[in-house]
């Protein structure tokens, strides 16, 4: 038989078969529960939200012909020079080695979730598209043709793939010119080993 007495003691009491009573004090452990108490400053129940910086908000969508004119003016040239929008950044990790991949994403609920967000993310200005072309040419690499890739750029994992979907589209397109690799065949192959003298003697 069990009788609370007290906030943290507990009454056991026990009987035996020949009628004696024992009782004993135990102590015991109780959680208190917490109650959701919504106040006269939120009578709905709902979660208020804090308010979002200006500057970390990036709900809004930039166009892309506002995006090639930002390339263009005064502005990009005293925040970046001549200089590809990557060259300046530097990324935020622990210890000395960077970690072999860079972040998933940098904005979350359209907010930017981190304090050393990647190059585009980072300017909201930046849009990737087929038609940017400008801001496409700097992440290509101009000796071999390729795409840089995200560890010397510092691009986040999204956005990275955002660029690799925006360089192919403007190739299909025909707006960004590269070269394909020469292949030299082997026609002995195909037409046999006296192929040659058969187009000397036609």
């Amino acid at each position: 038989m069990f009788t609370k007495i007290g906030k943290n003691l507990l009454l056991v009491t026990s009987f035996s078969k020949f009628a004696n009573v024992t009782n004993t004090l135990r102590p015991i452990s109780t959680t208190p529960l917490r109650f959701c108490d919504h106040g006269d400053d939120n009578p709905d129940g709902k979660d208020k939200k804090k308010p979002v910086k200006p500057e970390l908000d990036r709900t809004k969508i930039i166009p892309v012909e506002t995006s090639i004119r930002y390339l263009a003016s005064e502005a990009y040239k005293t925040t970046y020079g001549t200089e590809p929008v990557w060259v300046q950044y530097r990324r935020n990790h622990k210890g000395q080695l960077a970690p072999r991949k860079t972040r998933r994403t940098c904005i979350r609920g359209g907010v930017i979730s981190t304090g050393s967000p990647c190059p585009i993310c980072r300017d909201e200005y930046l849009v990737l598209d087929y038609n940017n072309l400008e801001l496409l040419k700097q992440f290509i690499s101009p000796y071999t043709g390729d795409v840089l890739s995200y560890s010397k750029t510092g691009l986040c994992q999204k956005k990275h793939q955002q660029l690799l979907v925006a360089i192919e589209r403007a190739r299909d397109r025909g707006l960004l010119t590269f070269e394909l690799p020469f292949r030299e065949y082997d026609y002995s192959e195909y037409y046999g080993k006296d192929w040659k003298k058969k187009a000397t003697s036609a």
